[in-house]
């Protein structure tokens, strides 16, 4: 349904809040389940259309409770209390709607800073079970979608990687798992990079000397940063990451040691193709002298082709 439903303002209990502060779609599907095992109704609001410019991605999404409380993020921040306020209305009578805001939208008081619109579906969330699905197929590190029909009101999960968008009449949400860094190499660098990735959500998984990780802990959401300064310590985790499919794989060292860890990876019969996934000198600038300084060159490298990888 489409178009603003009079609220009934005296069964709202207090106004819209945020709950907490994330864009985490894992965290934002938590609380949505959480929620409705707890007896609150809960509306799961997705951004599914742009118009013009927009601060947050098609997929974007928030929850909202019949209390008021929401994370989240559809937007900028302007817009979240608004939309929380609107989704109260949809579970007051329990009927999922779209809501258009900024440009096009009847609601002329709400308008975007980036001067577009955009599109929402408030979806009235009836089973928690889909959502829990949803979760642990993530912690299993699987990717999902979440398939919304909107006529027939219903969320249904589908296995495997699928473009967010829009599919005939129905919007379907791809979920992929928490992004990953797995980190080895000398101390003091391999600390201070896992700090700053650890700060900017990522899971860290710590190499300690000797290491090689298990071929199941690198997947195509992971990232592998070598920090060492010496090849033949990298050697054996280097043709690990090598052999999977992760995103990213960066390394420590000037451009004449890159040439010699490559001279080494083609006498051991790997070709240019292989050579060409390594960045190296690791990060998004070169020349970082000191632990903090290349700790933010390396998780803003891996960040950036995260990004390119989606």
């Amino acid at each position: 349904m489409t178009g603003r439903i009079a609220p009934d303002l005296e069964t709202i209990a207090q106004a819209p809040r945020a709950a907490f502060l994330s864009d985490d779609a894992i965290d934002i599907l938590r609380f949505a389940a959480k929620s409705v095992e707890d007896g609150y109704a809960a509306a799961l609001v997705t951004l599914v259309q742009i118009h013009g410019g927009a601060a947050r991605a098609i997929g974007a999404q928030m929850v909202a409770r019949h209390d008021g409380l929401y994370c989240g993020f559809v937007s900028g921040g302007c817009t979240e209390a608004a939309v929380a306020a609107e989704a109260v209305i949809a579970l007051q009578n329990d009927m999922d709607r779209n809501l258009r805001l900024g440009a096009g939208s009847p609601f002329l008081d709400i308008v975007l800073p980036c001067g577009g619109g955009i599109t929402l579906a408030i979806h009235v969330i009836r089973d928690a079970r889909v959502l829990r699905r949803t979760l642990a197929a993530l912690e299993r590190r699987t990717p999902v979608c979440l398939r919304y029909h909107p006529r027939e009101r219903t969320l249904v999960l589908e296995p495997g990687e699928r473009a967010t968008g829009w599919e005939g009449d129905c919007f379907v949400r791809a979920y992929r798992p928490r992004q990953r860094l797995l980190v080895a190499g000398t101390p003091m660098e391999a600390d201070a990079v896992a700090r700053v990735a650890a700060a900017s959500g990522y899971e860290i998984i710590a190499a300690e000397r000797g290491q090689v990780p298990r071929q199941d802990q690198l997947d195509g959401d992971t990232a592998v940063a070598l920090l060492f300064h010496d090849i033949d310590r990298e050697l054996a985790l280097l043709e690990r990451a090598l052999a999977s499919p992760v995103f990213y794989i960066g390394a420590l060292g000037s451009r004449r040691t890159h040439a010699k860890r490559c001279a080494v990876l083609l006498q051991r019969g790997y070709v240019e193709a292989d050579l060409a996934r390594i960045k190296a000198p690791i990060g998004i600038f070169d020349k970082a002298r000191d632990a903090n300084s290349l700790a933010l060159s390396v998780v803003a490298d891996v960040a950036k082709s995260r990004v390119a990888s989606e």
